[in-house]
């Protein structure tokens, strides 16, 4: 029965619910990708993304990007598995290989495990996906998963989200010197803005999911949130390969490995599909389905500390980006307000950038400062999991919070401001050095994925 015709349940039991089904996807030649799923035989879902199309697509380049989306297909489905976590997996459209199958287990349990916590569930979901032999070079059949036989990028593709992290991974593969192009999943002011910015082409990619889903969702359905930077990825990989880009340059940062709180026996991280665990297990699916396109983040050396110096630096970009994704949850259409100034992703920004932006610089920013604000205190204080657990929110981890902390205590400008003056008094006692030593969190990591031509240039703008 269509999508359309469905009549939504006035209440909708999850545990009614014993099978997910991958019943079929499409890549048209006008760009439109149509994913299907449903909840057993009872409720079908499916989802458009549109993509951005090339003047003339040969067949070869075309058939080199059916296993893309294939992935895409399977990781998108979280978002409609999660209505109600029904413990059986059923690929009706094909089976994913042992690569792309241990993916999706991760994404479909460790990757929904902050939507568990927060709904209280019991455990955490552990569904099991079939899985068909892969076999050597990458396609299935006997043998283990394929590593990318794809070497230094020549073409690369940075999706941007209109936030600092992206706006340094496009200067730093701009040092690098190789192509690149940029991104985005519909078109943001912030993401207009800071591709006019870097004066870059862009490629621009629409998606809408299921309307029943919404509907699902207020009759009862399980919601919150998912693992939604792989299916970025996933878009981004598969334009790539359409375009003939080699390589696709996230801007996730080593922080983004760790966890918020521990859990049904696992760490529960909001941003566990930005970490470099999930980043790998995607990079070993793309390899084993034959990718013509590799992905890593170019900035997974980095601290998000080492990240908001780069930045600091770039004051182009300063009036164009917002980190704040609250404003957008309460609704999108102030999206172009940039900061509510009262979330934690506000806070955290504000602090990381401090140490090396001057105070009237980011008031302008902000439109305010908040770090003289009082009320402000405890907000500061979570960040560095004191009387509590770090956010579930996109921002760095406790050592980087005190680090930062560390340098305004110190710093003439900053020092005195009222939240300052608190935390140096009632917080950074509680974590006696070494513990948020800021030499330590600007370091650069050796832990990460990015290749050797591109090294260079995310040196060069990451130290000091």
């Amino acid at each position: 029965m269509p999508t359309g015709a469905q009549q939504p349940p006035a209440v909708f039991d999850p545990a009614a619910f014993t099978s997910f089904r991958f019943l079929g996807r499409e890549l048209d030649e006008g760009g439109e990708v149509t994913l299907r799923y449903a909840l057993d035989d009872g409720l079908e879902f499916t989802e458009r993304i549109v993509l951005p199309m090339p003047a003339r697509l040969d067949e070869q380049r075309r058939a080199s990007a059916e296993g893309l989306l294939s992935l895409l297909h399977w990781v998108a489905g979280v978002s409609y598995f999660k209505a109600a976590l029904p413990p059986t997996i059923s690929c009706e459209s094909g089976m994913p290989g042992p690569a792309a199958a241990t993916l999706l287990e991760a994404l479909y349990s460790e990757g929904l495990a902050e939507l568990a916590y927060v709904n209280r569930l019991e455990a955490l979901p552990r569904p099991r996906f079939p899985r068909e032999d892969a076999a050597p070079g990458g396609r299935p059949g006997a043998g283990g998963p394929a590593k990318s036989q794809l070497g230094d990028p020549v073409r690369v593709l940075v999706p941007v989200g209109g936030g600092k992290d992206s706006v340094v991974a496009i200067e730093a593969v701009r040092a690098a010197g190789v192509e690149q192009a940029l991104f985005s999943i519909g078109d943001a002011a912030p993401i207009a803005r800071t591709a006019s910015i870097a004066g870059l082409p862009r490629l621009i990619a629409t998606r809408e999911l299921d309307p029943l889903l919404f509907e699902l969702n207020a009759a009862g359905a399980i919601n919150g949130h998912v693992p939604v930077t792989a299916i970025v990825a996933c878009v981004a990989m598969l334009t790539a390969a359409l375009h003939g880009f080699d390589a696709v340059a996230l801007a996730n940062e080593r922080s983004a490995s760790a966890g918020n709180v521990s859990w049904d026996g696992v760490e529960v991280n909001h941003q566990f599909s930005k970490s470099l665990a999930a980043e790998r297990l995607l990079s070993s699916a793309a390899a084993e389905l034959g990718a013509p396109v590799t992905q890593f983040s170019i900035l997974r050396p980095a601290s998000e500390l080492a990240i908001a110096r780069a930045f600091a630096r770039l004051e182009r970009y300063h009036a164009a980006f917002t980190s704040c994704n609250a404003i957008f949850r309460i609704d999108p259409a102030l999206r172009a307000s940039s900061w509510c100034r009262d979330c934690p992703k506000c806070r955290f920004v504000f602090l990381a950038l401090a140490p090396f932006s001057d105070p009237g610089h980011l008031r302008r920013i902000f439109g305010t400062d908040l770090l003289e604000e009082e009320r402000q205190y405890e907000g500061f204080a979570l960040l560095a999991a004191s009387g509590g657990h770090k956010p579930f929110e996109c921002v760095g981890e406790e050592q980087e919070s005190l680090a930062a902390m560390r340098l305004l205590a110190a710093d003439p400008r900053w020092r005195e401001h009222a939240v300052v003056r608190r935390l140096a008094a009632e917080v950074l006692p509680l974590h006696p050095p070494p513990e948020g030593d800021p030499q330590a969190v600007l370091a650069l990591s050796p832990e990460h994925d990015v290749p050797a031509a591109l090294l260079d240039g995310v040196g060069a703008l990451l130290r000091a």
